[in-house]
């Protein structure tokens, strides 16, 4: 689903979201500690990498600030909800947090051999929004996926691999708006992997949904966000415990 926004709406949307490139290029230093709570939470996995072993599967969220839930507490984030989610359906699976506020597909490369120390069993890719934001060349941000990608099935051949579509607003040009939205599904179907169409179907560009930044969800917002999730998710989740 494309956005769908007034002129006011983007016009707000945009200049938020530029805004948001001076705060992601940082790193989101005034989140430092969630980050790095981001890069091993929101369970005891991430702290104790082989307590899964022979036990409970494990789920990786593996993204940006989105999943490391910049500005709300780790709890409201929605990894952290769609872990109450499959708890509540009794699906054994320990979830792991792997968000960083600031990532982008280049260094969501550098990092992903240290993170899957521990085998992984689903993993949820959320990365590339940075990329676009910046209007950094497409080629590497396919390329940059693409090798994670590479990675995850190299050291979990069997783990299944969910794929979160990002869009972006349209101050990069159309062709460049487009050819992002599109990639996703490109790397989707060419990796086999589940794709989220949308990551903020109904939250983006919704100013209520959205921190004074414009970007990234509120609590309200990440919600919604986990709802989008799990109704990809689930299913996956379901069959890989019951195969």
């Amino acid at each position: 689903m494309k956005f769908s926004l007034t002129s006011q709406t983007l016009y707000s949307v945009i200049s938020g979201w530029m805004l948001l490139l001076t705060v992601w290029a940082c790193g989101s230093s005034d989140q430092s500690n969630q980050s790095q709570k981001g890069t091993g939470t929101t369970s005891s996995t991430a702290e104790k990498p082989g307590a899964t072993a022979g036990k409970k599967k494990t789920i990786i969220f593996y993204g940006n600030s989105l999943t490391a839930g910049y500005g709300v507490e780790p709890s409201q984030a929605f990894p952290a909800l769609v872990e109450q989610k499959i708890d509540s359906a009794g699906l054994d699976y320990d979830v792991v947090n792997a968000g960083l506020s600031g990532e982008t597909t280049a260094g969501g490369l550098s990092r992903i051999s240290w993170v899957l120390r521990q085998p992984v069993d689903v993993f949820v890719l959320e990365l590339g929004g940075n990329d676009g934001l910046r209007g950094l060349p497409l080629a590497s941000t396919r390329k940059n996926l693409q090798a994670i990608m590479d990675t995850v099935r190299r050291k979990s051949p069997e783990a299944t691999i969910v794929l979160a579509g990002m869009q972006i607003p349209p101050n990069m040009g159309t062709d460049y708006t487009r050819e992002f939205r599109d990639l996703f599904k490109e790397l989707a179907t060419k990796n086999d992997a589940i794709l989220i169409p949308f990551l903020l179907e109904g939250v983006g560009g919704i100013p209520k949904l959205n921190l004074p930044d414009g970007i990234h969800p509120t609590p309200t917002g990440h919600k919604i966000v986990a709802n989008t999730v799990w109704q990809v998710l689930r299913p996956v989740l379901e069959s890989r415990q019951n195969g």
